[in-house]
């Protein structure tokens, strides 16, 4: 009997995807760039010391990418006359400069070294987890060979990152989309235990917020006062951290923060009322151990997310311009 032509596509699909994770091995560059691990890792202390805000927006920065196409660095590459760039979006504006700059010190050491070899990509993905490891996260294996994307474009980012005001159905059906389930998606958002967000993301909740309430009633409201102190002044769109107790620790904590009403966002302060994430929420805060071990298993799964291979991409020799255009400056990206 004849499959369903869904049937037919899923296999295909599932399939393919499968091919093109087994050729992704931890020691893909032991013999081209043996010195690859090595130098990112130095890189990473010295800029980490250096801007300690770092891993916070290199997370973001490899979180962004990887759920915009799979993890290909096209969120690298910079907007042109031709084409807008993923990058400058509304919703990727926001990524500190500090995350690019980790990415580009790593290549530009790499190419001195072993020139034409790792991808952008690659990099990143290393990058980030040095540093969630270097600010007292867990350590996961990531496995190599990616190459980079020859496209990018901003139409493509709307509908695949999370934001704040989106309902939990909103933000589980985007997730779900990826392949990445509740529990996967609780611990993702636990990244939140580090960096911070601006206050255009959250002062709705702190001024004027219902008819009835004057702020978000789920929120703390000792913490709502501290906020309004610092985003009371419009002309400038400050930050604050989004685990306020231990901003600078992978950790825990944020889990905990939720708990007491100290979710800084309303997509992280939904999450301990709605039935389908409060269990983990409930889980992760009582047991670090846990949200430590589904975390590492929920990056290793999204690093390998429709990553490309061969000849569906390239090792870009600058990560934020694509290799065609480094030769005609005038022509399009991804023609």
């Amino acid at each position: 009997m004849a499959l369903p032509l869904l049937s037919i596509f899923l296999f295909s699909s599932l399939t393919l995807f499968s091919l093109t994770e087994s050729k992704l091995n931890v020691d893909y560059y032991n013999k081209t760039c043996p010195q690859f691990e090595k130098i990112i890792q130095q890189i990473v202390v010295d800029k980490q010391l250096a801007a300690p805000t770092t891993a916070a927006g290199a997370l973001r920065l490899f979180f962004h990418d990887c759920m915009v196409g799979g993890c290909d660095a096209s969120l690298l590459i910079s907007s042109n006359s031709f084409s807008q760039a993923e990058r400058d979006t509304d919703i990727n504006l926001s990524l500190p400069g500090d995350a690019y700059d980790v990415v580009t010190r790593a290549k530009t050491a790499l190419e001195l070294q072993c020139p034409g070899i790792v991808s952008c990509a690659d990099i990143l993905a290393v990058a980030t987890r040095d540093l969630i490891t270097m600010v007292g996260g867990p350590f996961y294996t990531i496995r190599l060979g990616r190459k980079d994307s020859f496209e990018s474009y901003a139409k493509d980012v709307e509908g695949h990152i999370a934001r704040p005001n989106m309902t939990m159905d909103t933000i589980i059906n985007m997730f779900a989309s990826k392949n990445l389930n509740v529990q996967e998606m609780v611990a993702l958002m636990g990244a939140h235990t580090i960096g911070f967000s601006h206050c255009s993301e959250f002062s709705k909740r702190l001024f004027k917020f219902s008819q009835t309430s004057e702020f978000d009633p789920t929120m703390n409201p000792t913490y709502v006062q501290a906020l309004r102190t610092l985003c009371g002044n419009n002309t400038k769109d400050m930050a604050a951290f989004n685990d306020v107790m231990t901003p600078g620790k992978f950790d825990n904590m944020y889990f905990i923060n939720l708990q007491k009403g100290l979710g800084l966002l309303a997509s992280d302060q939904a999450m301990i009322y709605d039935q389908r994430t409060k269990p983990f929420v409930e889980l992760y805060a009582k047991d670090q151990d846990a949200f430590f071990k589904a975390f590492t298993h929920a990056m290793e799964k999204v690093s390998v997310y429709q990553v490309k291979i061969g000849k569906m991409g390239e090792v870009r020799r600058r990560c934020d311009v694509v290799n065609q255009l480094q030769v005609n400056p005038n022509k399009k990206i991804g023609s």
